[in-house]
């Protein structure tokens, strides 16, 4: 949430929150109880407020506090004004009148977090902003600038597209490796960009806008060197399987430089709407302070988008050495959505709107529900944008359309905070958990999602979220996001922080070529690919640079974390890691001290277990529909064993297309379905159920049935 009408964390910080009374806590919620519209009509509400405030004698500021409230609703201001942008950027309202409230809700946001405050859990999240987006200084590839502030780098890649005819010096390397790939580079951008429009004056207030604003211009300077053509987007730098038979410092750098596109002949839509997205993103933040560059990105997106929607396929068919490293699991659907979502939010221009909307069956927006968010899939993030474009009212004849894409938003966060049908797992710890290779990028990207949605319900007094295990509260959902970032910074069972320079205990060998191989500024002695290996890859010692602000891949499902330099599935940072949780701390740094401990408790999951639905043997979806029955039963070594045959039938009036189906609690033998990414997914010989056909399949294990679900499909 961008605080709107100009009252934000500056201005509260001189107020002791904490000492309001309970009463006029009270008056105030009234405000959006009763759903008031004008503040004109809060003066007698504002009025007891203040004569409660003068009995405090703990605060003698209190008065002042609530004064200034009722100031930012008296001046006069333009609609849509964002103080800290002077702009309608897409992060404040459009709905009329709505800004008129906007004062007064940005303070009952942080109520929760005050009204419970018993401490800020020894955390500095303004320390750990800084940090994470320090960390982007030691990603840079290319010329680095004077006022580098990560200072064992030096600049590397100069000669970076020189054998294709193209610049492409720049850009940031993904991880610990040396190789520059588009998709996640664009998602990093995009969720930095996302990050400073929700939460760009808490960063001002930090003193880290500034820093944050050149790390999405060091991504977007690149992106339009890597554009060249209308219909041409180069889309990595630079090859896995060289690069990770070498353990070099990028500056010294032997490997492949080639450089591979997508173009009409080889399409790619993921990697196009994605680079789209994040140029349509940041073009917002420079609007006001570089309006000509914003100019430039949005012309550069708008042709992506156009590129990718008319020559459709996935890039890794096309840039297939980013097969094994980036794969395009979900397809381009969701990219193109998230792509014209970000367009409609930049520009105001209906065409994406209705892109949005009319295309959200075709292109799986309406039809997944699932609890991942990162650089591959997009669905979720899309979800939450379609769900603040129906809460800000912007809408229009398309609230049905978006109201479905609300819909599977609401999905989850209620599966993220332990509400849902389906629930994420969670290590005992309590850290979500979906698999052991850098499972933090999902905590991190999960942790923005709910922490905006939670500011949208606020801020629109749409309040609670409806789950089916129980209404999810904003200020439970926001209890929540600070739990999983207190694990990150070490508040978990290791006492470990996974960011790098956090706290005294972090890791200290991270997978990370650059970090792990003395500085070319101290030892500029070449180092060769053997030679890293044999001399430092190896080396039973800490790194000797400091990767700081790095969000590593973290623990396992046991919260068990093993810091050696060879463990690249825990050790090993990437740029999306970090890049949404930019957002999260601005949102606790700027919350008069953090989002405090509640003392409402949070809603308990069993580690690694998932809620059953309560009617679990008919648990589908609006045009899917999932029967189980038993066919068989069986004793055997004193334990009853049951058949159960599964049927999804298609009740819709269009095909059914891209299903994938999700399923815990299954203990035996399945046959019928291939596992995926994303769940599992019926034989290659049925591409497709048409309306009213049905899939089967089945299995066998002792005892209840699995828990079957749809995580997504399209309608075509």
């Amino acid at each position: 949430m961008a605080i709107a009408a100009g009252m934000g964390p500056r201005r509260l910080s001189q107020c002791n929150l904490a000492a309001w009374p309970d009463r006029v806590w009270e008056l105030l919620d009234k405000v959006v109880l009763s759903h008031i519209k004008a503040c004109r009509a809060v003066d007698e509400i504002f009025m007891e407020a203040k004569a409660e405030a003068v009995k405090n004698p703990a605060d003698a500021a209190l008065r002042r506090c609530v004064e200034e409230v009722q100031e930012e609703c008296d001046a006069p201001r333009k609609p849509g004004d964002q103080a800290w942008l002077h702009e309608s950027s897409g992060s404040a309202f459009r709905n009329g009148g709505a800004h008129v409230v906007a004062a007064i809700l940005s303070l009952l946001a942080l109520a929760p977090m005050v009204k419970l405050a018993s401490g800020d859990g020894g955390h500095d999240y303004r320390m750990a902003l800084k940090k994470s987006i320090l960390y982007f200084e030691a990603q840079r590839s290319g010329t680095l600038p004077p006022d580098q502030r990560v200072t064992w780098r030096e600049s590397s890649g100069l000669f970076d597209g020189k054998a294709n005819g193209v610049d492409l010096v720049g850009g940031y390397y993904d991880a610990g490796d040396n190789v520059k790939f588009g998709l996640p580079m664009a998602f990093t951008v995009t969720m930095m960009a996302w990050s400073i429009l929700e939460y760009g004056k808490q960063m001002a207030s930090a003193g880290e806008l500034q820093n944050a604003m050149e790390a999405v211009k060091w991504g977007t300077d690149y992106f339009i060197k890597a554009h060249p053509e209308p219909d041409v987007l180069y889309g990595e730098v630079g090859d896995g399987d060289t690069d990770h038979s070498c353990w070099q410092r990028p500056e010294d750098m032997t490997t492949s430089r080639q450089a591979f596109r997508v173009d009409p002949q080889n399409p790619g839509s993921d990697l196009a709407g994605e680079t789209a997205a994040a140029m349509a993103a940041a073009s917002m933040i420079f609007r006001t302070t570089y309006p000509g560059y914003a100019n430039l990105l949005l012309e550069h997106s708008k042709q992506l988008f156009q590129f990718a929607d008319k020559y459709r396929g996935k890039y890794d068919s096309s840039i297939t050495v980013a097969r094994n490293y980036y794969g395009s699991f979900s397809g381009y659907g969701d990219e193109l959505l998230w792509a014209a979502a970000w367009l409609f939010e930049a520009t105001e221009d209906r065409f994406y709107l209705e892109y949005l909307a009319t295309n959200g069956d075709a292109l799986g927006g309406t039809g997944w529900s699932i609890n991942q968010f990162g650089w591959d899939v997009k669905y979720p993030g899309v979800q939450v944008l379609a769900a603040k474009f129906l809460l800000q009212g912007r809408a229009g004849e398309h609230a049905d359309a978006l109201q479905r894409y609300r819909q599977n938003a609401e999905f989850f966060v209620c599966s993220c905070v332990g509400k849902g049908a389906v629930n994420v797992p969670r290590t005992p710890g309590g850290v979500m958990y979906h698999q052991r290779w850098n499972n933090l990028q999902f905590v991190t990207s999960a942790s923005f999602l709910l922490t905006v949605y939670a500011d949208y319900a606020t801020v629109t007094g749409r309040g609670a979220v409806r789950c089916p295990a129980g209404a999810a509260q904003p200020f439970e959902i926001l209890a929540f996001v600070k739990s999983q970032v207190n694990y990150i910074l070490g508040d978990n069972p290791r006492g470990t922080s996974y960011m790098v320079g956090y706290g005294l205990n972090y890791p200290r060998q991270v997978h990370h070529r650059g970090a792990s191989i003395v500085s070319i500024k101290t030892d500029p002695s070449f180092v060769n690919c053997h030679e890293g290996y044999s001399s430092w890859y190896g080396k039973q010692a800490g790194n000797p640079n400091l990767l700081e602000g790095a969000i590593v891949g973290g623990p396992d499902e046991y919260d068990d974390f093993a810091d050696e330099r060879n463990n690249y599935e825990q050790t090993e940072a990437a740029t999306y890691n970090s890049a949404p949780l930019l957002g999260v701390l601005a949102r606790l740094a700027g919350a008069c001290g953090g989002l405090d401990e509640y003392h409402q408790s949070l809603p308990e999951v069993a580690a690694n277990h998932t809620l059953r639905p309560s009617h679990r043997h008919h648990h589908g979806s609006e045009h899917l529909e999932i029967e189980q029955n038993v066919t068989r039963t069986w004793a055997s070594k004193r334990r009853t064993y049951y058949r159960y045959s599964v049927t999804v039938t298609n009740r819709s009036r269009k095909t059914v297309r891209g299903l994938h189906l999700g399923i815990s609690e299954l203990n035996g033998r399945l046959w019928g379905l291939h596992k995926a990414r994303y769940g599992y997914v019926p034989q290659k010989w049925l591409p497709a159920l048409r309306p009213g056909r049905s899939l089967r399949f089945g299995y066998v294990q002792p005892g209840p049935p699995a828990n079957v679900w749809v995580t997504g499909y399209k309608l075509v």
